[in-house]
């Protein structure tokens, strides 16, 4: 008889100890696939967070100018905006502690060709030449490469892109700041037509500008823009 219980009870045992290995193994498991889960809905929710942001890019081209660059530069260090100044090698020379502060303040700097020329109108070859001309200016400057274009007029082709090795940068929202020169017109236009991934025009010669930029990142950025340097939205 106490064999037969001792029998009994060391199987008893065995069988509790396999339970409870299994038991815990399950547990073990489970925990796993719970934490796995939670950590893909983070990620979820993250990526969607990402796909949310609506982003928008400044551009701002004929530059630099003496006194609106200036007053450019100031308000977008206050509200820490970046920006992409495309300027002409001429402005260049005749302004450069402003090139410098561009490049120093964080914000992209673009070729307009040395003397804002149309393609069309001088030729592929003086073209190319101006080209060439600016972005040694530019790079002696801030002591990068510039590989960023901005052709007056829009006017561009795919063998001018070949051959001097550049990536244009056009637009999306025109704003016409050019032609009205007046800060209310400038918002009205750029607000009719904004959206999600979008590339505006501007110039940093005016008043005007200047006015309407800084009113409309204060405007925009609460409707939940993001303002971002323009080649995070051409390689994203």
């Amino acid at each position: 008889m106490n064999k037969t219980h001792k029998r009994v009870s060391t199987t008893a045992i065995l069988y509790w100890l396999v339970m409870s290995i299994l038991f815990f193994d399950i547990m073990i498991q489970w925990n796993k696939r719970w934490e796995s889960s939670i950590e893909t809905d983070a990620e979820g929710e993250a990526g969607q967070e990402h796909q949310d942001i609506m982003r928008l890019a400044l551009t701002f081209d004929d530059g630099p100018h003496p006194v609106y660059t200036s007053l450019l530069l100031d308000g977008l260090q206050e509200r820490g905006v970046k920006a992409a100044f495309f300027v002409t090698g001429e402005n260049a020379l005749e302004y450069p502690e402003l090139i410098e502060r561009i490049h120093r303040e964080g914000h992209l700097i673009g070729n307009h060709t040395f003397s804002h020329v149309e393609l069309s109108a001088v030729g592929q070859e003086v073209f190319l030449e101006e080209l060439e001309k600016t972005n040694q200016v530019l790079e002696e400057l801030t002591g990068e490469e510039i590989i960023y274009v901005r052709p007056p007029y829009g006017e561009w082709n795919q063998e001018i892109e070949e051959l001097c090795g550049m990536f244009p940068v056009l637009w999306d929202v025109d704003s016409l700041d050019w032609y009205s020169k007046n800060k209310d017109a400038v918002i009205r236009r750029v607000l009719a037509d904004v959206e999600d991934g979008d590339i505006i025009l501007m110039h940093d010669s005016y008043q005007s500008t200047v006015d309407a930029a800084l009113y409309l990142i204060d405007q925009l950025s609460e409707q939940g823009y993001e303002f971002v340097a323009v080649d995070e939205l051409l390689f994203d």
